[in-house]
């Protein structure tokens, strides 16, 4: 009965959610992890308590999000074998170690430190404590990079030998910095601390605009808001290059992203419109003269290749044509935003303005929506291809009929809205009751009660 529908099409759709589901969490923590040894510092540096107040909340929305990570990670793991196993068998030679790789040292630091970040708390001295604590922010670091160095090699594969339709490692220095990676993994964690600022600075203005004036909420905001205004400036110089980069490898995804049709030079920049494929034309389009040639060239009239040189190899153009707008558009609202805030609480005083406090609150979650939109950018770039001019995605799928597929991801989709939800209300569940942390020091013993005394003519012999 539901012969019609389309295994390919439904396995692309479940990896999406699961993928899409798992990144939003990893994006919190590697940021935290960090910004949680910040505030620890700070806390050495001045003795003051508002950055232990910080932490202690904060350190939870960590713990929340690094629970809700590590499971949707196992359950993607399973797809690579369930939806993409002629992935696996071409490619598992790389894919394999490098995923191993993470398990072997980024999952076994968090494993042996993140217990003791979470629970040491008043259990371990301060120094071990704050040792996990820089630990645990390595080992997140650590994870992201390996997870970069795959996603980026399918992108740019470099380091191996095709023998009998299967690869072979051949120098993993090459595999694991290929061409894109610096430019992806340097874009990812800027993401991520992006992401955590305006966590924080929406949080806290939340917090602020509910009456909660402490020393605490105003440092917090203080922290996300010049974060956001530091790290904005710098993702748009590593978007520039990466942009670059993905010329040089990828020239279909970028003309599928700036929806440029015929080889050209002196190319327009499409601010918007909406790209028709099957007429080969972007309707209502309002354009910029020569500067996409500009950007992706930095000449004036710099040829630009369209999507007539890769007839039928290349990505759908209205997916990453809006998706990679919608990134753009909300790293201009935190350019703008963040620079603002910066300017508000630096010049005018340490309290922001309602106003400014309700557009922060506002953009809580931007970053989310950011990372989601250049990860569609991004994976969606790549298609039709699993690994970039070596395998198609309909090579890689599994034999799984369409119905099947059908029935678990409508059971991932209610479990992650479930789960989402759950997420969302439990974040300002703890920050509503949020409060002073106790010092993190050695705690005075209890002084030992006394033990019990006997006269000293108890100590004396009997019948004497």
């Amino acid at each position: 009965m539901l012969d019609f529908l389309d295994p390919l099409l439904l396995a692309r759709i479940q990896f999406a959610a699961n993928i899409s589901f798992h990144i939003l969490f990893p994006t919190i923590t590697i940021g935290l992890a960090w910004v949680l040894l910040f505030f620890k510092w700070r806390y050495h540096r001045t003795a003051d308590m508002k950055w232990m107040d910080a932490y202690a909340l904060w350190v939870k929305v960590f713990a929340l999000s690094f629970s809700l990570g590590v499971v949707s990670g196992i359950i993607m793991s399973f797809q690579f074998g369930t939806n993409w196993p002629g992935f696996m068998n071409t490619f598992g030679n790389i894919a394999g170690p490098l995923l191993a790789y993470e398990v072997l040292t980024a999952f076994f630091i968090e494993a042996i430190f993140v217990g003791v970040m979470l629970f040491g708390f008043n259990r371990v001295s301060n120094r071990v404590h704050t040792l996990s604590t820089l630990m645990v922010a390595l080992a997140t670091t650590l994870s992201a990079f390996w997870i970069l160095v795959l996603s980026s090699w399918m992108h740019t594969p470099a380091g191996f030998e095709m023998r009998d339709g299967v690869a072979h490692a051949t120098d993993w220095w090459a595999i694991i910095f290929n061409p894109s990676f610096p430019y992806r993994f340097s874009h990812m964690m800027v993401a991520s601390f992006l992401t955590v600022a305006f966590l924080i600075a929406g949080l806290s203005a939340w917090r602020w605009l509910r009456g909660d004036r402490s020393a605490a909420v105003l440092a917090t905001l203080r922290t996300g808001a010049f974060m956001g205004a530091l790290l904005i400036p710098l993702q748009i110089f590593i978007g520039d290059l990466h942009g670059l980069n993905t010329l040089k490898y990828q020239p279909a995804k970028i003309a599928a992203i700036e929806a440029i049709w015929e080889t050209d030079r002196g190319v327009p920049l499409v601010l918007f419109g909406f790209p028709d494929e099957e007429a080969r034309t972007t309707h209502f389009a309002i354009e910029i003269p020569k500067l996409a040639s500009i950007i992706l060239t930095h000449d004036p009239d710099g040829e630009l290749k369209g999507l007539n040189e890769f007839e039928g190899k290349h990505p759908p153009v209205a997916v990453v044509f809006w998706t990679f707008r919608v990134m753009v558009g909300i790293g201009v609202a935190m350019l703008v935003v963040g620079f603002w805030a910066a300017w508000r609480l630096r010049r005018q005083g340490s309290e922001p303005s309602v106003l400014l406090a309700r557009v922060l609150f506002l953009m809580t979650f931007s970053g989310w929506v950011a990372v989601l939109a250049g990860w569609y950018t991004t994976e969606i770039g790549r298609q039709p291809w699993m690994v970039q001019g070596l395998q198609l995605v309909a090579d890689a799928a599994g034999p799984v009929p369409g119905p099947q597929i059908a029935m678990t991801l409508t059971g991932y989709l209610l479990l992650y809205a479930v789960l989402l939800t759950a997420y969302i209300a439990v974040l300002f569940r703890l920050a509503k009751k949020a409060g002073p942390a106790e010092l993190l020091e050695p705690k005075p013993k209890a002084p030992e009660p006394p033990s019990p005394t006997l006269p000293v003519t108890a100590l004396e012999p009997k019948g004497v």
